[in-house]
């Protein structure tokens, strides 16, 4: 027997067409300008018109938020991995690291552009900076939450360092990594955007910016949404990475959910 899909999964939808519905009524009715709120159907229009445009400006964010989100990987292992093995290093630095998120982004940025100029640099470090804190809090949340037991065990039998990380942290550690890693790849978008709103010739954020001062509003929201739709779609890339990464998790949940 076929089964049915769950209707708890269609309530986003739901949602999503009444704020749609509300936003045309708003328009239609005049209760808002046109010229300071399109409607969606002006949006949706504007966006086909310059989707070739937007798909230019697309994959030039792209490039830097996925260059900056690969090196703010490699950059939170290691950071995690030392923080992990040497306590000192921990205790030291682990303040600091908390502190420096507390530094709002749009203040790094002008200095970033000011320091490394106006091409890619800038806005990858942008990135960088924004995506390495959700990671590397998450692994070396992780790494410190292995069970002490296990890793006794393991130093008993003679395993190595590499191996006891390998078969009981970073294993442990996962969880805590993809979550991290979902906010971090919204926010590798976005912190391109950021960046390139202060300087460059193209992405999304250059475009956003050349609308803005024409007061071209509909293309503004079309590039909204399709900022929103990547993350979205960024967001569901790293479930699927997950998913055939930890096969035993996902199994467990959907046991659970039969009984």
């Amino acid at each position: 027997m076929k089964k049915l899909p769950n209707i708890n999964n269609l309530y986003p939808l739901f949602v999503l067409a009444g704020l749609l519905f509300v936003w045309h009524l708003i328009t239609a009715t005049g209760l808002v300008p046109g010229f300071m709120l399109p409607s969606p159907f002006d949006v949706l229009k504007a966006f086909g018109d310059s989707f070739s445009e937007l798909m230019h400006h697309a994959t030039v964010s792209l490039t830097e938020a996925f260059t900056g989100l690969t090196l703010s990987i490699i950059l939170a292992l290691v950071i995690a991995l030392i923080m992990d093995h040497f306590e000192g290093v921990y205790k030291a630095f682990h303040p600091i690291l908390v502190i420096s998120q507390t530094i709002p982004t749009v203040a790094i940025a002008p200095l970033l552009v000011l320091w490394l100029g106006y091409d890619m640099a800038p806005k990858i470090t942008l990135v960088v900076l924004t995506c390495f804190f959700p990671i590397t809090i998450a692994l070396l949340g992780g790494f410190k939450n292995s069970d002490s037991d296990a890793i006794n065990l393991m130093r008993a039998m003679g395993a190595s360092k590499w191996q006891i990380y390998r078969y009981i942290k970073l294993p442990n550690a996962l969880p805590g990594f993809f979550s991290g890693l979902k906010i971090s790849v919204s926010y590798a978008i976005v912190g391109a955007v950021i960046a390139e709103w202060l300087g460059g010739n193209s992405g999304l954020g250059v475009y956003m910016t050349r609308v803005r001062k024409s007061y071209a509003f509909d293309k503004m929201f079309a590039v909204i949404f399709l900022i929103a739709i990547l993350s979205l779609l960024l967001i569901k890339a790293v479930e699927l990475i997950e998913r055939k990464t930890m096969p035993w998790i996902y199994g467990l949940r959907e046991g659970e959910k039969q009984e």
